[in-house]
C-alpha cells in the first residue's frame, strides 16, 4: 500500500506542477487574446466596450487573482469559455476529444503490434543459421533507428503520395470512417513503434543471454516456447515503461497528424487556439493531456509490481519502475 500511495501522491504532484507551469507560460505569452478577437477596426468597438469584454472574461484582474480563480474553476470542472468563439471549453473538448482518442488508441495499438513483430523476428533464435535469415535479422535491427528519425509530417505526406495518389488504395477525399483512419493511424504508429522495438530487441537479447534460458533450452524447450512463455514476460517490463513514457510523443504526433490529414480533433483545436491566442482553450488542452499522461503512467506504475515480484517483497525498499529498468 505504501508503494501505491507514493505513486498516487507523485501523480497528484505532477498534475499540480503541470497546471502551475502551463498557466505561467501561457500568461507570459506576448499578445492580447481579447484584442486579437475583438480589436478588429471593422467591428467598430470602442475602448469602453473592449474594457467590458475584458471584464467579462476576467482579464482585467491581476494575474494572481486570475490564477486562483482558474484553479478553483478547474477543480469544479468548469474549464471556462473560449475567447475566440465564446463557446464553453468543455463543449469544444467534448466535440474534439473522441476523434483524437480514437486516433491515439489505434495508433498505440498498431505501434505495439508493429514493435512486437519487428522485435520477435529480429531476435528469434531460429533465424540465425541461414544467410537470408541473418540478412533479415540485420535489416529489422536497423529498421527502428531509421523509423525514429522520420518526422511525423513527412511520414504522412509520403503515405498520402504513395497510397492515395500513386496507388489509389486509400482515398483521402470523401473517405469512409474506416478508410479515413488507415493512413493517419499508420503515420502515428511508425515513429511510436521505433523506440518500443528498440527496447524490446535489447530486452529480449539480454533475457536470452540469462542462464535460466540456457537451462530451459537444455531441457528441450523450443525457441517459440522460450520466446512466448519465458522471455516475453521478462522482456516486456522495460517495454511497458517505454509505452507509458511515449504517450507524450503520441499526443504530439496526433496533433501533427490531424493537421496533415485535416482531421478535426484536439490537434486542430490546439492549432486554432494558438493562432487566436485563446488561452482558456490552450490551458484546458494542456491540463487534459497531462491528466491522461499521468493516469497512463500511474497505471503502468501500479502494474509493475504485478509483473515484477521484486517490487512486491518490500514496499519500503521497492525501487521505482525506472530504477528497475535501469538495473536491467
Amino acid at each position: 500500500m505504501a508503494y501505491v500511495r507514493r505513486r498516487i501522491g507523485g501523480a497528484l504532484l505532477v498534475l499540480v506542477l503541470a497546471f502551475i507551469g502551463a498557466y505561467i507560460l501561457l500568461a507570459a505569452l506576448p499578445g492580447d487574446a481579447v484584442l486579437a478577437r475583438y480589436g478588429n477596426p471593422d467591428l467598430g468597438l470602442t475602448a469602453a466596450q473592449l474594457a467590458e469584454i475584458r471584464a467579462a472574461y476576467g482579464a482585467d484582474r491581476s494575474q494572481l487573482v486570475q490564477f486562483f480563480e482558474t484553479a478553483g474553476s478547474f477543480l469544479r470542472g468548469d474549464l471556462g469559455y473560449s475567447i475566440q468563439s465564446g463557446a464553453a471549453v468543455s463543449a469544444l473538448l467534448a466535440e474534439a476529444l473522441p476523434s483524437t482518442l480514437t486516433l491515439a488508441a489505434l495508433g498505440l495499438v498498431s505501434a505495439v503490434v508493429l514493435a512486437v513483430v519487428i522485435a520477435v523476428t529480429a531476435t528469434h533464435p531460429g533465424l540465425r543459421g541461414h544467410r537470408a535469415a541473418r540478412a533479415l535479422r540485420n535489416l529489422l535491427r536497423g529498421l527502428p533507428p531509421l523509423m525514429v528519425s522520420l518526422p511525423v509530417f513527412w511520414i504522412g505526406i509520403v503515405l498520402i503520395q504513395v497510397f492515395s495518389f500513386q496507388l489509389g488504395l486509400v482515398p483521402v477525399l470523401n473517405a469512409g470512417p474506416i478508410e479515413s483512419l488507415i493512413l493517419p493511424v499508420a503515420t502515428l504508429a511508425i515513429p511510436i513503434a521505433a523506440p518500443l522495438a528498440q527496447v524490446l530487441i535489447r530486452s529480449i537479447d539480454e533475457v536470452l543471454a540469462q542462464p535460466f534460458v540456457s537451462v530451459a533450452r537444455a531441457r528441450g524447450a523450443t525457441n517459440t516456447w522460450l520466446l512466448s512463455r519465458t522471455v516475453a514476460r521478462n522482456a516486456m517490463l522495460p517495454a511497458l515503461t517505454m509505452a507509458g513514457l511515449l504517450f507524450g510523443e503520441l499526443v504530439g504526433g496526433a496533433v501533427v497528424t490531424e493537421a496533415v490529414f485535416g482531421r478535426m480533433g484536439i490537434g486542430q483545436l490546439t492549432a486554432q487556439a494558438v493562432a487566436a491566442r485563446d488561452t482558456p482553450v490552450l490551458l484546458a488542452v494542456v491540463v487534459i493531456s497531462t491528466v491522461v499522461f499521468v493516469l497512463i503512467n500511474l497505471v503502468v506504475d501500479l502494474l509493475y509490481p504485478v509483473l515484477d515480484a521484486r517490487l512486491r517483497r518490500s514496499d519500503a525498499a521497492a525501487p521505482t519502475r525506472r530504477a528497475a529498468v535501469a538495473a536491467r
